[in-house]
């Protein structure tokens, strides 16, 4: 079971890697040709906007409310039935999203105006955010539908698909900046429409392996099939709890727009790196293990529950503490090696690794709330999550105020940092309480984490005293070009693994176990 689940793991993971280098390569492009400015913040929050709905209602509350339904379908239905669910699915769905889109684009200055009030003192600015949020705002209904089909293919294990998808994202922007910028008066809008190329071209490119399968459904308005209505129940509440990092992230966005022109785009580049490794493993976790459990709940299999929750923690545990302190200790260098050229200056480099630092000490709480969240989502309990996403949401509210007020009234440089810290804080919240109360419903009653988790902090302790010991100065980082830098950050990432892994080994951490079944 665990190597099965292993397996599919690491197809997404591997599929998610490409995908991610070319996100480096989209991020380093932007940098490169638009900087950190008052425009590409503009840009930024356009783009935040129906990004954050996308993970909201995609990634977020419909996936996790889909798949448990179509997984128990799939299981105690006809083929019959589960194509009629899909196509009820499919035109529920996309009626309720184009009513919302077309909101979205009528009232993109008043979005604009809540989630980035303190734009309304640049009224170009603010102007050119609301030209782009019309442009992008579309996006949103392209990408839910390749979030369901995306589900569809999870349910039946064609997990590769969905994983490599968002490739066509970053190779849109890449070609709306290097093609179709230089031809616009404002180049960065660019930019926007790229963003609504990527929307239609990720559904396209899913619909001939849906129709492979026979289930390319035609899509009907059914609110009252049993299997939609079940759906809509479950994502009414998981619409907030399921993704509360982002609406985290949205209220940093708020609050950036009143910091220093740059800050947004600060932000966004730090937490692109830390999405990195949450997406190789954490979301891969998650996505792969959320079919898995509500197979087993659908079978009354206990014991198997509890089993691959148990083995995704592990996993988790022990690739997000190095990852944690790499990213930490080597934001500096990352920046500096990967970003730091022409538009995207020293000044920028040193703010977002600032940033970066902070979102790095909150990845393996990040991470644990993508493994720990699918043992409610499975059970088709969505109301936990949002309690508890409530709580850590007004926490990391009030912690923004009690960090970055003092900061940013003491005029301390990189108060855009605190935002980030305050979210990382709140996220070892979230998931302490969702840890918390898979234990209190039994559901979780036998942790064999713990060995794990020491082991990991020994070695995470011994990879960063390497890394401290070896790390040059950010002086000299900004007098290398391109390949000493690249040569130095390689050479760091791979000492640091060494760090780690040697250590994790001399401990008694072996492959076999960690990936196998738990043992005592």
């Amino acid at each position: 079971m665990s190597r099965k689940l292993f397996r599919s793991t690491a197809v997404v993971s591997g599929m998610t890697l490409v995908s991610r280098i070319f996100g480096y390569l989209r991020d380093m492009v932007l940098a490169v040709y638009f900087g950190a400015n008052g425009a590409t913040d503009a840009f930024f929050v356009a783009f935040r906007i129906p990004n954050f709905l996308r993970r909201l209602f995609a990634e977020g509350a419909f996936s996790q409310a889909f798949v448990p339904v179509f997984t128990e379908y799939k299981e105690r239905q006809s083929p019959e039935e589960l194509r009629e669910l899909l196509a009820s699915t499919a035109g529920t769905l996309s009626g309720v999203l184009f009513v919302v889109t077309a909101l979205g684009v009528v009232a993109a200055p008043v979005l604009i105006f809540v989630f980035a009030p303190g734009f309304t003192t640049d009224p170009a600015r603010y102007a050119l955010a609301s030209e782009m949020l019309r442009i992008t705002f579309p996006y949103l209904l392209f990408i839910a539908l390749t979030a369901l089909a995306g589900g569809v293919l999870n349910s039946f294990g064609r997990f590769a698909v969905p994983a490599v998808t968002p490739v066509l994202l970053n190779l849109s922007l890449i070609g709306a900046t290097l093609w179709l910028s230089p031809h616009l008066h404002e180049p960065v809008v660019a930019l926007a429409i790229g963003v609504l190329i990527a929307g239609v071209l990720q559904l396209l490119f899913q619909l001939p392996f849906l129709l492979r399968l026979g289930l390319l459904p035609r899509p009907r308005l059914a609110w009252a099939h049993e299997g939609v209505r079940r759906i809509m129940r479950l994502m009414v509440p998981a619409l907030f709890g399921s993704s509360v990092v982002q609406v985290n992230l949205l209220f940093d966005t708020l609050v950036a727009s009143f910091l220093a022109a740059g800050s947004i785009s600060w932000l966004y580049y730090s937490d692109r790196f830390v999405e990195l490794p949450l997406a190789l493993f954490g979301i891969a976790l998650g996505t792969v293990i959320l079919p898995q459990l509500s197979q087993h709940k659908a079978q009354g299999a206990a014991a198997d529950f509890e089993a691959t929750l148990e083995w995704a923690i592990r996993i988790a545990l022990v690739v997000a503490v190095p990852a944690a302190l790499g990213l930490a200790l080597l934001s500096g260098p990352i920046l500096s090696a990967l970003i730091e050229y022409r538009a995207f200056n020293a000044e920028d480099a040193r703010m977002a690794s600032m940033s970066l630092a902070a979102f790095a000490s909150g990845l393996p709480a990040f991470m644990l709330i993508k493994v720990l969240a699918p043992g409610f989502y499975s059970r088709q309990d969505t109301r936990t999550p949002v309690r508890i996403g409530i709580v850590a949401m007004l926490v990391n509210m009030a912690l923004t105020a009690l960090i970055v007020t003092p900061w940013y009234l003491l005029k301390l440089p990189g108060p855009h940092a605190g935002l980030a810290l305050s979210t990382s804080l709140a996220a070892y919240l979230n998931a302490g309480l969702l840890y918390r109360r898979l234990r209190h419903d039994g559901v979780y009653a036998t942790p064999r984490w713990g060995g794990y988790g020491w082991r990991a902090l020994v070695s995470g302790a011994a990879m960063a005293g390497c890394l401290y010991w070896l790390t040059p100065p950010a002086t000299a980082w900004t007098g290398w070009d391109a390949l000493h830098r690249a040569l130095h950050l390689g050479g760091l990432v791979g000492a640091g693994a060494l760090a780690y892994a040697i250590p994790l080994w001399l401990l008694g951490v072996r492959p076999r176990a960690l990936l196998g079944r738990p043992r005592g």
